[in-house]
């Protein structure tokens, strides 16, 4: 298992400046939605104050937010699986819970 270590092959070995371009852009995009799941956590607070049912916001976000991070470190130039198996539980129980806010 190799990791990344921002230094990518040159030469021969070069890898696409497109390729490093959309990744850069994705770790972006994930950076952004994780501050949006923990900003999604005040509709829930409020709603569980007021006694109505939990918001489905929060675990939507937070699933989307899980999904980007697993394709970030899917399509490094070397997979980072430690980034990938800390975030599929997420995708998972993500998508478990909105679902059972509309089944309950």
């Amino acid at each position: 298992m190799r990791f990344d270590n921002s230094k990518y092959p040159s030469g021969k070995n070069a890898v696409d400046p497109v390729h490093v371009r959309y990744i850069k852009i994705l770790g972006r995009v994930a950076t952004l939605t994780a501050i949006l799941m923990y900003v999604s956590y005040i509709p829930q607070i409020i709603s569980n104050f007021s006694g109505h049912p939990v918001s489905p916001i929060q675990p939507l976000v937070a699933m989307i937010n899980a999904t980007l991070w697993v394709g970030y470190g899917w399509f490094k130039t070397y997979r980072d699986w430690p980034l990938i198996i800390s975030n599929l539980p997420g995708v998972i129980f993500g998508l478990v819970t909105v679902i059972t806010v509309y089944i309950h």
